[in-house]
C-alpha cells in the first residue's frame, strides 16, 4: 500500500502503482468526474500519472485556475491536429497557453486567413467528439532527437528542454502526436466544443530573431463553458471601445508620429492628466517622508559596465559617444540613485533615506511589439530607492505598502492580488541573507493582513521581490508595482554607511516603482474608464452651456467665475441648440454640464447635468464651486451631484 497526503493533511491510503485518476475515484465520483490533471509533489502531472509512497497530491479541475491553463493547453494542441489535417505541409514549431487563451507558431507557405477559421474549428469539433485519449509518450533526449530529425523547429526545442527524459503526447483519430512536457486533459472530449474559438493569426519570427523566416501564429481562445467565452468575446467587444490609442486621438491626448516611432507626444488636454497624476504623487510621497531628486539621461559607459547592466540590457539600450567617450541613455534609474547616495557620508541616524524619482528612462522596443502608451521607447518610471539598515526593512516594506495601496485606491483600481518571488537558482549574497529578506517582504505581507501569491526561485538574482497586480473594469490583470531588495548594487558601487560602533557597513538597498511607467499607467486609466475621467483627472471638468444667445454673457460670466476658482471650464455660447450642445459635451466625456438660461440667470445659478445621467439640479454658482472644489480634494471618482 502507499500512502498520499492530500491538501487538508489527511492521508489516504492506497493500492501500489495506483495512479491520480485512482486517488480522485477513491476521493468521491464528482471529483473524479472533474479532475483533468494532478499536482504530485508539488509538479503539475497528468491522470495517468503513478503515485509514489509519502507523496502530497492535489487533484486539479477546470474550477482551478491552473487547470484552464492545462485545458487551454490541450486546445492548442487540438488546433495543431486540426492546421496538419487540412494543411499537410504545415511544420510545428510552439504551442504554448497564455492569458485568456493559446496559440500556436506554425511554418506554412500558403497563408492562413480569417475565412479559415470557421473550418479549422470545425475540424477541432470533430476530433472533440472522438474524444481519444491523450497518451504521454517519453524518451531520452538522444532518441528524441533520432525521431525528430530533419524538424530544425522540434530538434531545437529537444536540445532547449530540461533533463534527459524528452515527453511527446499522442491523440486523435489518426494518432497525431507532438512534443511537449504536459500535462493534458485525460482525452480530446474534456474540451467543450462550444466553448473555443480561434482568434486571429499574426506573423512571429522563430526566437525573436528577425533574421529568420516568419512564421504563422495562430491564436485561439477555450474557456469551460460557452457562457464563459461569451463573456470574454464580450469583454473583447468593450475593450475596442475602450482602446487608448483610438480615445486618445478623439480626446486630443496625445499622438504618435513617423518621425519618432514609439515616442509619445502628449497634447495640452494630455498634459493636465499627467500633472494631475505626477502632482497627486509627489503629495503621497512628500506625506510618506521621500525626497524628490534627478538624475542624468546619460552617462558614461564606465557607469553601465560597473552596475552591470552593460552585460546583461546592453541590447536594450541606446548609446552616444561624448568626446570620444562611449555613453548610454539610461534604462533605468538606479545607478544615478547610487552616485547621489555616495557623494556625501552617511551615518545609521539618517535612516532610512527614501530618494524617489520620476526619471526619464529609454529602452528599445521591437517595432512590432509597441502599442500605443503601453509600450513604447521612452517613459518616465517612478521609481524610488530607499537605503536603510537590516533591521528596517521589515518596517519600510509596510510603508511602501501602505503608500501603493493609497495611491491605487485614490485611481479607483481596489482588485489586486500581490505575488511574493523569492530566491532563484542564480543568484548573489548568502542563503542566510536571503531567508532574512524573503522573511522580511513576507513579514510586512502578513503584518498588513494581505494573501498573496508565492512564487518558488521566481526572484531576481540580486534579492526577493512583490509584485502587485491591479484588475481593470475588463478584469485584465496589468502589473504596476514591484518592491525589490538589492544585495548587489549597493556592494558594486562601495556604499556603506558609519553604524552604532562606528565600523563601516554596506546598507540594505529597496527598489520600487508604484505606477511603474508614466505612459503605461496613463493608458491604462484612459482604457479603465473609458476615456470618462474622474472628475479630479478630466481635462475639462466642467462645461457652461448658454441655451441661447440672450444668455451667453451670463455663461461666458460663470465660466470665468468657475476658472478663477480653479476649475478646468469651458463654455459653449455657440449658435447651436442646446440639445446638440449637450450631445457634443456628453461625447467629448466632460463630468458636468451647466446649463444656463434666462431662470439661472436671474437667481444666479446653474442646472447641472452629470455626464451619464439625463436628470439636472439647480445650484448656485458659489455652491458649485464649493461642492466641485470638494469632490476635486477628495479624489472623487464619480461625479455625482446630489
Amino acid at each position: 500500500m502507499s500512502k498520499v497526503q492530500l491538501p487538508d493533511g489527511s492521508i489516504l491510503e492506497a493500492a501500489e502503482r495506483a495512479t491520480v485518476k485512482d486517488i480522485a475515484e477513491q476521493i468521491g465520483p464528482g471529483l473524479a468526474k472533474a479532475a483533468i490533471a494532478g499536482r504530485l509533489n508539488g509538479k503539475s502531472v497528468d491522470l495517468s500519472t503513478p503515485i509514489t509512497d509519502g507523496a502530497t497530491l492535489e487533484i486539479i479541475t477546470s474550477k482551478d485556475d491552473e487547470g484552464l491553463e492545462i485545458l487551454r493547453h490541450s486546445c492548442a494542441h487540438i488546433m495543431a491536429e486540426a492546421i496538419c489535417s487540412l494543411w499537410p505541409d504545415a511544420k510545428l514549431v510552439y504551442g504554448p497557453a497564455v492569458r485568456d487563451g493559446f496559440y500556436y507558431d506554425l511554418d506554412l507557405d500558403e497563408p492562413i486567413r480569417p475565412e479559415d477559421f470557421e473550418r479549422i474549428e470545425q475540424k477541432m469539433s470533430e476530433i472533440i467528439a472522438a474524444d481519444t485519449p491523450f497518451e504521454r509518450i517519453e524518451m531520452s533526449r538522444t532518441e528524441a532527437l533520432e525521431k525528430m530529425a530533419g524538424d530544425r523547429y522540434k530538434s531545437d526545442n529537444i536540445q532547449r528542454a530540461d533533463g534527459e527524459i524528452i515527453s511527446f503526447y499522442s491523440h486523435g483519430v489518426n494518432g497525431f502526436q507532438d512534443l511537449c512536457k504536459g500535462p493534458h486533459v485525460p482525452s480530446t472530449g474534456r474540451i467543450d466544443r462550444k466553448a473555443f474559438k480561434i482568434m486571429s493569426v499574426a506573423g512571429a519570427y522563430w526566437h525573436g530573431d528577425a533574421s529568420e523566416k516568419m512564421l504563422q501564429r495562430v491564436y485561439g481562445t477555450a474557456w469551460r463553458n460557452k457562457k464563459e467565452l461569451n463573456e470574454h468575446l464580450r469583454l473583447l467587444e468593450e475593450a475596442k471601445k475602450r482602446d487608448h490609442r483610438v480615445l486618445g486621438r478623439q480626446m486630443d491626448l496625445f499622438s504618435f508620429h513617423e518621425e519618432g516611432p514609439g515616442f509619445a507626444f502628449l497634447h495640452p488636454r494630455g498634459m493636465i492628466i499627467w500633472n494631475e497624476i505626477i502632482d497627486f504623487w509627489r503629495s503621497v510621497h512628500s506625506k510618506y517622508g521621500y525626497e524628490e531628486v534627478k538624475t542624468p539621461i546619460i552617462l558614461n559607459e564606465e557607469l553601465w559596465r560597473r552596475s552591470g547592466h552593460w552585460d546583461n540590457y546592453k541590447e536594450n539600450m541606446y548609446f552616444t559617444m561624448v568626446d570620444e567617450v562611449n555613453y548610454a541613455i539610461k534604462p533605468m534609474n538606479c545607478p544615478g540613485g547610487l552616485l547621489i547616495y555616495k557623494s556625501t557620508r552617511h551615518s545609521y541616524r539618517e535612516f532610512p533615506i527614501r530618494m524617489a524619482e520620476l526619471g526619464l528612462v529609454h529602452r528599445y522596443e521591437p517595432s512590432g511589439q509597441m502599442h500605443g502608451l503601453v509600450r513604447v521607447r521612452q517613459f518616465t518610471q517612478d521609481d524610488a530607492h530607499i537605503f536603510c539598515t537590516p533591521d528596517q526593512i521589515e518596517s519600510e516594506i509596510v510603508g511602501v505598502i501602505d503608500l501603493v495601496m493609497e495611491l491605487y485606491q485614490a485611481f479607483g483600481f481596489d482588485d489586486y492580488h500581490i505575488e511574493l518571488s523569492t530566491k532563484p537558482e542564480k543568484r548573489i549574497g548568502s542563503d542566510e541573507m536571503w531567508d532574512v529578506a524573503t522573511k522580511s517582504l513576507a513579514g510586512a505581507l502578513e503584518q498588513k493582513g494581505i494573501d498573496y501569491q508565492l512564487n518558488p526561485g521566481d526572484g531576481a538574482f540580486y534579492g526577493p521581490k512583490i509584485d502587485f497586480h491591479i484588475e481593470d473594469c475588463l478584469k485584465r490583470s496589468w502589473q504596476l508595482g514591484t518592491i525589490q531588495l538589492d544585495f548587489s548594487m549597493p556592494d558594486r558601487f562601495g556604499l556603506v554607511y558609519s553604524d552604532k560602533d562606528n565600523t563601516e557597513k554596506t546598507p540594505v538597498m529597496i527598489h520600487r516603482a508604484i505606477l511603474g511607467s508614466l505612459e503605461r499607467f496613463m493608458g491604462i486609466l484612459i482604457e479603465h474608464y473609458g476615456g470618462n475621467m474622474p472628475l479630479w483627472l478630466a481635462p475639462e471638468q466642467m462645461r457652461v452651456l448658454a441655451i441661447s444667445e440672450k444668455t451667453s454673457d451670463y455663461a461666458a460670466d460663470v465660466g470665468e467665475r468657475l476658472k478663477s476658482a480653479g476649475l478646468r471650464c469651458g463654455v459653449d455660447v455657440s449658435g447651436e441648440k442646446i440639445g446638440a450642445k449637450i450631445a457634443k459635451t456628453h461625447s467629448d466625456k466632460v463630468p458636468y454640464m451647466l446649463v444656463t438660461g434666462p431662470k439661472e440667470s436671474e437667481s444666479d445659478t446653474v442646472s447641472v447635468r452629470c455626464r451619464g445621467r439625463r436628470e439636472t439640479i439647480s445650484v448656485g454658482v458659489e455652491q458649485f464651486i464649493a461642492i466641485a472644489q470638494a469632490k476635486i480634494d477628495d479624489k472623487t471618482l464619480e461625479p455625482a451631484f446630489e
